[in-house]
Parts: C-alpha cells; sequence; structure tokens
C-alpha cells in the first residue's frame, strides 16, 4: 500500500511539474492537477497539503541536485577553462534531469519568491551567481577570459544561453549535452572568429 502510495504521489508531482512548466504556477489549479492524475482534487490533500507544497518539492530537489552538481566542479582541482565547461555540463545535466523545474525556476522565481515559503529562492539566485563568478574572475585573473568585459554581464549571457536551452535543445547520441557543453565553451571563451589553420 506504501509503494502505491508513493508512486500515486511521483505521478502527482510529474503531472504537477509540467503543468507548472506549461502554464505557470499561478495558473494551474489543483482541480487541474486532480484531474490530469484522474483524481478528486480533496485527494491531492491527502499527498500535499496544498499546490505550493507541490511546487516547493519540485523546485527544492531541483536547486539540491544543481547544489550538489556545483559542489562537486568547484571542488575538482582544474583550470578555469575547464572548470568553466564542467559548471556548464553540470547545468545542462541538471537541465536535463529536471526540465519541467528548470521553466518553473526561469518562468516563476519571482513570482514564487513573493510568498514566505519559497524566501530560500533569493538566497539559491546568489549562490549560483556567486559560483559562477569565481569561475569567471579566476579566468579573468589567469587570462583565460578577457579583462575588459563585466564579469557579472558576463554570467548573465552565460547563464541565460546554458539555463533557456531548456527550451529548444533536445540531446540525441549524435549531440549530446557533452558536445552542446563543449560548443557552449569555446563560443564562450574562444567567440565565433574562424580559428586560422596551424
Amino acid at each position: 500500500m506504501a509503494r502505491e502510495s508513493g508512486d500515486r504521489r511521483e505521478r502527482i508531482l510529474a503531472s504537477a511539474a509540467a503543468l507548472f512548466a506549461n502554464k505557470g504556477v499561478a495558473a494551474t489549479t489543483v482541480r487541474e492537477i486532480a484531474d490530469e492524475v484522474g483524481i478528486l482534487s480533496g485527494s491531492l490533500y491527502h499527498h500535499f497539503e496544498s499546490k505550493e507544497a507541490m511546487v516547493d518539492e519540485i523546485v527544492s530537489s531541483y536547486l539540491d541536485d544543481l547544489r550538489t552538481r556545483y559542489k562537486r566542479v568547484m571542488a575538482a582541482d582544474t583550470d578555469p577553462r575547464a572548470r568553466l565547461h564542467d559548471l556548464i555540463v553540470a547545468s545542462l545535466e541538471v537541465v536535463e534531469a529536471h526540465p519541467h523545474a528548470t521553466e518553473i525556476y526561469q518562468n516563476d522565481v519571482n513570482y514564487l519568491a513573493q510568498i514566505e515559503r519559497f524566501g530560500y529562492l533569493r538566497n539559491a539566485g546568489k549562490e549560483v551567481q556567486a559560483t559562477w563568478l569565481q569561475v569567471i574572475e579566476a579566468g579573468i585573473e589567469q587570462g583565460v577570459i578577457r579583462d575588459d568585459l563585466d564579469p557579472k554581464i558576463l554570467y548573465r549571457l552565460m547563464r541565460d544561453a546554458v539555463w533557456l536551452s531548456v527550451r529548444w535543445f533536445k540531446p540525441t547520441p549524435a549531440y549530446p549535452i557533452t558536445r552542446l557543453a563543449e560548443d557552449c565553451t569555446s563560443l564562450f571563451l574562444d567567440g565565433l572568429s574562424r580559428r586560422a589553420a596551424s
């Protein structure tokens, strides 16, 4: 019985995540989530105390995974170029593992941050920025990244390029996430200019 309850809970979360990602958190109703899963609205409250509790579980799981992967990247003894590449890979892996949560965060973070329960989102955004800035600033210091660029602007451009890929990038065997990460790293660090023949 507990297993069935756990499976149903996971189905509810998966359906809710898809609806939140497609319609937005505010526009999605408990009734729509229940209809999607094929249960009565009131039955949802046997599994979750509220719609916000569902969003919280989806988003916090996504952020926990991101933090874990970022810590692994930052703990590795690598140079700034490799670390930037690994940060991009980690981000894209999280996007692939949590596509709906990524969309929810991108679309609704400002709305959610106004709700007391989601106050932690402000710190999460600062943590992500601090990690990227640490890598970018090390790259500038070591001459891998130009020193005439504003690190925060560079971070925002990179962040949006990576995180918004959830809307268009679908990995294939011929073009996996690692290849996208390599292309992003090359684009960010080498630019668009054609390389001279060696």
